[in-house]
């Protein structure tokens, strides 16, 4: 199934894309995909119903994150050989971890903003996945039962931020705008090996990362049963799992970095593609 949040900002309904492409209406199931409607026993009553049966949705309404009251973001830093190769570090021999802040998520076509005081705004795409079961000291072989299906992440960092103003790369991660996902949801049936799942990132339509989650140094079930060692992972948790190469920080021969008006455009095999567009940081009114 391909699970989605579509409307305004603040006031997204739950979805469903069906098997022709028709959004229908899940407001009857569910009042909202939060990490109830992700356990396995919800998905399976929802599988076993036919999409038909919800009211299709007309015209194109704006698509929020696919999850609701996301409880957690947590990242991986570096879990690709190649990308830690261009951002001059070494290959870590435990999975590196930090967080975005729930505050920075978005939809996956709107607008991101580059901070305030912001030289060095980069692009990530990124594999994420959504826990549908609570995991606590989880073994790698029953990791994956954990996971509820994966979503197309933009891991958007601000390099200065991360890494010249001291302490951890959080406060380089989780500005605001900095977290789009989605477009949905796509449970862990239908993808099947995450492992093997190309990806790709254009800015301005030029062609920036080309990658596949075939080469994540940590897959996703080590990741789960590693990050359950240190935090218990609840329903709706979303973690996502490293950028392949090409990030501006690491162009040569000299970085290249968002500016306003740059258009990221980006996807994943099976989870589809986002877009946003760059825009410059006002204070709010």
């Amino acid at each position: 199934m391909r699970l989605l949040r579509y409307g305004p900002a603040g006031q997204e309904r739950p979805g469903l894309l069906d098997a022709d492409g028709i959004l229908r209406d899940l407001s009857s199931f569910a009042p909202d995909i939060t990490g109830e409607v992700l356990s396995p026993a919800s998905l399976a009553r929802l599988a076993a119903l036919d999409p038909q049966g919800f009211p299709a949705v007309q015209g194109q309404p704006r698509l929020g994150a696919p999850v609701g009251n996301i409880g957690k973001f947590i990242a991986i830093g570096l879990n690709y050989a190649d990308h830690a190769a261009e951002s001059n570090l070494p290959l870590p021999t435990e999975p590196t971890v930090f967080t975005k802040a729930t505050s920075c998520i978005v939809g996956p076509s709107d607008e991101v903003t580059i901070p305030r005081g912001s030289v060095k705004t980069d692009w990530e795409v990124e594999l994420g996945f959504v826990v549908g079961t609570r995991a606590s000291y989880v073994p790698r072989e029953r990791a994956l039962e954990h996971i509820a299906g994966y979503v197309l992440v933009n891991d958007v960092s601000e390099r200065a931020f991360q890494i010249e103003r001291g302490g951890t790369w959080d406060k380089g991660k989780g500005c605001d705008t900095f977290g789009p996902i989605g477009p949905w949801l796509v449970t862990r049936d239908e993808v099947g090996d995450a492992q093997q799942l190309g990806m790709w990132l254009d800015v301005n339509g030029q062609r920036r990362q080309t990658g596949s989650t075939g080469t994540m140094v940590f897959d996703c079930a080590t990741i789960l049963s590693y990050l359950s060692e240190f935090m218990t992972l609840m329903p709706g948790d979303v973690v996502t799992t490293g950028t392949p190469p090409g990030v501006g920080m690491g162009m040569k021969p000299e970085p290249v970095y968002l500016k306003v008006g740059d258009v990221m455009t980006l996807g994943i095999d099976k989870l589809g593609t986002q877009r946003q567009t760059l825009v410059a940081w006002k204070e709010a009114a």
